[in-house]
């Protein structure tokens, strides 16, 4: 299993989640989140921010959706043709086990699933 980290501009949002949904990948967690990337914020007149407003969207998927999941993100997020800067970043970790916690089952990378006992 592998956790998309998708960080979009806020006006990007809908596009997203919707493009996600289309694409068969309907969980998502969403934050609303600031910060800054290479471009160190953003300078209006004698005014620099330095925290941008963002959307940060988790999605833990299978390794074989990885790239239609990424590519999706992209064609959705990207600002224009070729994008711009502050359009966001996908970060890309490995997840070796997920808890339900309803029913107490432990899913692990392997495809391995057991019931927790409490």
């Amino acid at each position: 299993m592998i956790m998309i980290r998708s960080i979009v501009r806020p006006e990007k949002l809908d596009n997203v989640l919707a493009a996600l949904m289309d694409a068969g990948f309907p969980a998502v967690t969403k934050m609303s989140v600031v910060g800054r990337g290479k471009q160190r914020g953003i300078k209006i007149g004698d005014i620099t921010y330095d925290e941008i407003s963002k959307e940060l969207l988790l999605t833990v998927v299978n390794e074989e959706d990885k790239d239609i999941l990424i590519k999706t993100v992209i064609r959705a997020a990207r600002t224009g043709e070729k994008g711009a800067f502050g359009d966001g970043k996908i970060f890309v970790t490995p997840v070796d086990e997920v808890y339900t916690i309803s029913s107490g089952i432990k899913e692990t990378s392997s495809g391995e699933s057991s019931e927790v006992k409490i």
